[in-house]
């Protein structure tokens, strides 16, 4: 009975690749997870902190009250 140097080259080739196959598989799995924590991260963050325009329009309200307050103020000190 003669062994095929076929079947063998199969056999080497199944082993070399199956672990590689596996790993690449599992780097891709990975990287997807990662993806999808960057994005609950990224969605997280807006949530804690303020836009650039709601910043400036708060504090746009807060200098017209300031100055409304020390108009009054100059009122009542020039009396």
């Amino acid at each position: 009975m003669e062994i095929n140097p076929i079947i063998i080259w199969n056999a080497i080739l199944s082993l070399v690749y199956a672990p590689l196959i596996y790993a690449i598989r599992s780097n891709a799995n990975e990287i997807q997870r990662i993806n999808i924590l960057i994005n609950r991260t990224r969605e997280e963050i807006a949530m804690h902190y303020v836009s650039k325009s709601d910043n400036e329009r708060d504090m746009d309200m807060l200098i017209k009250r300031f100055d409304k307050l020390e108009e009054k103020l100059d009122q009542v000190l020039n009396g």
